[in-house]
């Protein structure tokens, strides 16, 4: 890692804590094009979770499994893949050099080139547009910011209090997605995008014995049925063990052992549920997420500490990611610590936005703008899961929809049944779903599950947010033979229901 505490200033502009992808870019907009100037404080790496312990690492790992999927699935590729599993260790190679080996320089190269700098250490709000930072020689310095200070620090994996869970050392996102040691037998506790994803790439990278235990009577609960049946069944085919509406009693572990990020962290593991129980070599916990609001200063703001206490640690903002409670329009926070939507692509979105308002701030400029109010974290948020199969969406599904008040007519369709996917392999399996709202005839949320939908969802998220209605959508024609027909079929599916 570069050298950059050699900075001597101690005022910049803006001064941002946390050096996630949201935190570089909301450095980027509040300065770009002007004289204004801005500094990331950062206690690991410049690029954060995403680009060294989650999004990179994990589509890394997914990519090469979705691959050999297509390919046996392919006459005149499949006998050439025949029963061969993937090459683990070409895929984590790969997957070091995609995360360079948890080397930021390149991070910080980019940030310094633009003019933004790096400053490294456990920052700290100490009062208004005042940050302390904790070098790593325990040193404490003093910075301050003429405009902004942005809050950037994310949240961390969440460990709940099951007997012996945390004594047991089990893994947890971050291990992994930068797994080292493939373990013979495994078992996932969760039934999230997380747990869903990291079952993948363990099941696709050799675990023998991969066990599933999920709380929730479905896996993926937060999307439509669908979405958990086709990944259960997936998952069923390739042999792993899925347990729903299950809770772990408790976890034991003989001779934990702490062995470094990613390798196996000592003896066998017993996870305990119900009246069953699974002895594996490792256990997954991917229950969650909690912010990362503790010691970050906020109890030297008012009752902000409270505040956040109040609202489970995430720190509550309004539409321009101006932390409500705190006077003066000087302190934001954006990405996953406001807990608007703990989505990297969602993070980035904040801070465009709040970089314009810094900047129209400091230039006199109105902030009430399309461009400096934030609406997509309202009920358009666009989110894929890489397992086998895809599941795509944005916008509420159908239950939430009608819970909010809407007359809601559904529309869905077989993707198989689509000329574009028999080609793009055999054995497609897949489902579309639409979640319409009949007073304005347009489209309110939208599902797709099966190989490769994430390439749908951008279509289904510009027709969400530009509300276009069914009657001009109808004019927009997908090509042949392509996936995209999916949006003639249920168009059609929704004007001609018989």
């Amino acid at each position: 890692m570069p050298d950059t505490d050699a900075v001597q200033q101690d005022t910049w502009d803006v001064v941002i804590i946390g050096g996630a992808p949201p935190g570089e870019n909301v450095a980027q907009y509040a300065t770009q094009g002007s004289d204004r100037t801005a500094v990331i404080v950062e206690k690991e790496l410049v690029g954060g979770e995403c680009s060294f312990w989650a999004c990179m690492p994990s589509k890394a790992l997914l990519r090469p499994i979705s691959v050999l999927d297509n390919a046996r699935n392919l006459p005149g590729v499949q006998s050439i893949v025949g029963d061969h599993s993937l090459d683990a260790a070409a895929v984590l190679k790969r997957r070091d050099e995609i995360v360079h080996h948890h080397d930021d320089t390149s991070q910080v190269d980019w940030a310094t080139s633009v003019g933004i700098d790096v400053v490294r250490g456990h920052g700290r709000v100490a009062g208004a547009k005042t940050v302390e930072v904790t070098l790593p020689d325990g040193s404490v310095r003093t910075i301050h910011a003429r405009l902004a200070v942005v809050l950037d620090t994310g949240t961390t994996a969440a460990v709940p209090p099951i007997p012996g869970l945390r004594e047991a050392l089990p893994w947890i996102s971050r291990d992994v997605t930068n797994i080292h040691q493939i373990p013979r037998r495994a078992a996932v506790i969760g039934g999230g995008v997380v747990a869903c994803e990291a079952a993948s790439w363990l099941n696709g990278l050799g675990v023998d014995e991969l066990t599933i235990i999920g709380s929730a009577p479905k896996l993926l609960a937060r999307n439509e049925d669908f979405a958990g049946e086709h990944v259960v069944e997936k998952f069923r085919e390739n042999g792993v063990t899925v347990h729903l509406n299950a809770r772990v009693d408790a976890v034991h572990r003989a001779d934990p052992q702490t062995t470094g990020e990613g390798n196996i962290h000592g003896g066998e593991v017993t996870v305990s549920f119900g009246d069953r129980s699974v002895t594996v070599d490792e256990v997954l916990v991917a229950t969650g997420r909690v912010p990362a609001s503790h010691d970050i200063g906020l109890e030297s703001i008012g009752s902000l500490a409270d505040a956040v206490a109040a609202n489970h640690g995430y720190v509550k903002v309004d539409d321009h990611f101006t932390v409500e409670g705190v006077d003066g329009e000087w302190l934001y926070a954006i990405g996953d610590l406001n807990g608007r939507a703990l989505l990297t692509h969602m993070g980035k979105y904040q801070a465009r936005i709040c970089g314009a308002i810094i900047a129209a701030r400091a230039e006199g400029r109105s902030v009430d703008t399309p461009w400096t109010t934030d609406l997509a974290d309202h009920g358009i948020v666009p989110q894929v899961t890489f397992t086998d199969p895809e599941v795509a969406s944005v916008g509420p599904t159908e239950a939430e929809a009608r819970e909010k008040g809407f007359d809601v007519k559904v529309v869905e369709y077989n993707l198989a049944w689509l000329a574009g996917t028999s080609l793009q392999r055999d054995n497609y399996k897949g489902n579309a779903k639409l979640v319409i709202d009949e007073a304005t005839h347009t489209i309110l949320g939208a599902t797709f599950v099966g190989p490769d939908v994430s390439d749908l969802l951008h279509a289904a998220t510009v027709a969400v947010v530009g509300k276009v209605p069914l009657e001009q959508l109808w004019h927009a024609v997908p090509s042949y033979p392509t996936v995209s027909e999916i949006w003639l079929r249920l168009l059609e599916t929704y004007f001609n229901p018989s």
